[in-house]
């Protein structure tokens, strides 16, 4: 019970809208001896389960506003409805909609109701009418989609096929090296062999990649090239680098359509610019993947598993992802140009890189041999079929441990360690002085010497610190030569 209007009774609203009457004199309990009918309620008393049996208030009666009496003759309650019935109540339905009489409904009079049954009736009510309309706008809607013959699904302006890539995109440059790249196929004599990557280097035929991806098939194997249209050339090796890991092939009747990839300055590069890289990992040709370069001058020392000598690079780190497979295809950067070759990977676990027995993948610790080096190397071996290396005639230690790389004692096979009047011998250096850098780069391994030595030429001139005795000392050496494998 509400104590907002304690004693006195506020006549409910009928169905229809209401009439001013003469209130009535207060009391607690309706003077008729019966009680409404509760087995077939109005629809909106259902709709206030509390008070199932009364008919609301109307707002303006709860909010006490002064009541008059009614022009009918006999004085009775409720008085009838007016002539017309309003818009809004339409489809009543079983004489028991908002459309039926009031009297009908309720044949000996309602029950008194609290104001706070009208305030609550009263928003019902409008909640019931905009729920109304509410469903009628739904119902049209749904009725026009029935009617419909169209789908509702919505297409695209263009097919993803007819979109324009814009310049320097990802795919855009996709399209433009993926016909110059291709999937090798090295098959040694005894049957073995693997799947590796390379790219059109020139209009000639040659095409560049790593010597771990044709080692197998140097000597009497079968190598053939296959481009991202399915045409397959066979192919024969013009020459290769273990030491760099280079190797370059010639197309046996090359098309006459080649597109070489152009080639960057790789001393340019910078740590975060973007890189594309392109292959065939686990043998899924002219796959796509991106990221960044994620450092330069990283020492890495790496076998192709079936030899005994490693190859030693200063290489360009990159997070793009490159798996076995990827060997000797070409790192891009966002101009579309070469800035690499793919060529070993830091596997999850222990042991070699993409040429190693392993299929370990990729963690985001991808190395690529920087094209100005693997540029010079090709150009050697297209011209005299072997690598030539620079050299500072000086054995030294291959432990990839912190501090230097020692000067060994004694050199291989027991040669002397330093070379009678070669480079470090010209420059004072002696078996036991640390080599701690070369020009501005740390050295704190003999691996670390080698693939730095290698980043230069016959004949460059480069700034030696080493320590002897405690005491650190500076020299230049000018490198020497050594041509072919040793």
């Amino acid at each position: 019970m509400s104590t907002e209007n304690e004693g006195t009774e506020v006549p409910p609203a009928p169905s229809a809208p209401p009439v001013p009457v003469e209130t009535p004199a207060a009391s607690a309990e309706p003077t008729h001896p019966s009680a409404p009918d509760l087995a077939a309620p109005s629809p909106v008393a259902s709709a206030q389960e509390p008070t199932a049996h009364q008919a609301p208030a109307h707002a303006g009666a709860a909010a006490g506003a002064p009541q008059h009496a009614a022009p009918h003759a006999s004085g009775a309650w409720p008085p009838p409805p007016p002539p017309a019935v309003p818009s809004y109540a339409q489809g009543g339905g079983s004489g028991s909609g908002w459309g039926a009489s009031y009297a009908a409904q309720h044949p000996e009079g309602p029950k008194p109701a609290s104001r706070r049954g009208g305030l609550i009736a009263a928003v019902l009510v409008a909640a019931l009418v905009a729920g109304g309309v509410g469903g009628g706008i739904g119902f049209w809607a749904a009725d026009r989609n029935d009617n419909s013959t169209g789908s509702t699904t919505v297409s695209a302006s263009d097919t993803p096929a007819d979109l324009k890539r814009d310049p320097g995109t990802v795919a855009d440059i996709a399209n433009k090296a993926l016909p110059s790249v291709v999937t090798i196929e090295a098959q040694g004599g005894n049957g073995e062999g693997g799947t590796g990557t390379g790219f059109v280097y020139d209009k000639q035929g040659h095409i560049l990649t790593n010597n771990h991806v044709v080692a197998s098939a140097a000597d009497g194997g079968k190598v053939a090239a296959t481009f991202s249209d399915g045409k397959k050339y066979d192919a024969e090796v013009v020459g290769r680098a273990e030491g760099y890991d280079v190797a370059v092939l010639k197309l046996k009747s090359p098309p006459s359509n080649l597109k070489p990839l152009p080639l960057a300055n790789s001393d340019k590069v910078a740590v975060g610019d973007s890189t594309i890289a392109i292959g065939a990992p686990f043998g899924l040709s002219n796959t796509v993947t991106t990221g960044i370069v994620s450092a330069k001058d990283r020492p890495v020392t790496s076998s192709d598993g079936a030899s005994s000598k490693s190859s030693y690079m200063s290489a360009l780190q990159t997070d793009a992802s490159i798996n076995p497979g990827n060997s000797g295809g070409p790192l891009l950067d966002a101009g579309g140009a070469v800035i690499g070759i793919n060529s070993a990977i830091k596997p999850a676990e222990s042991g070699g890189g993409l040429g190693g027995g392993g299929q370990s993948g990729s963690i985001g610790l991808g190395f690529a041999i920087p094209v100005n080096q693997a540029k010079y190397v090709a150009q050697q071996l297209i011209k005299t079929g072997q690598a030539v290396y620079p050299v500072i005639g000086a054995s030294v230690a291959l432990e990839e441990k912190a501090g230097g790389a020692t000067i060994s004692q004694e050199g291989a096979s027991g040669t002397e360690a330093v070379t009678p009047n070669g480079p470090a011998d010209k420059a004072g250096l002696k078996p036991g002085d640390v080599i701690t850098k070369l020009d501005d780069t740390v050295i704190n391994s003999g691996p670390t010497l080698i693939g730095q030595i290698w980043t230069h030429k016959p004949g460059d001139t480069v700034e030696i610190t080493y320590t002897r005795d405690g005491k650190e000392h500076k020299v230049d050496v000018v490198l020497g030569e050594r041509k072919g494998e040793s």
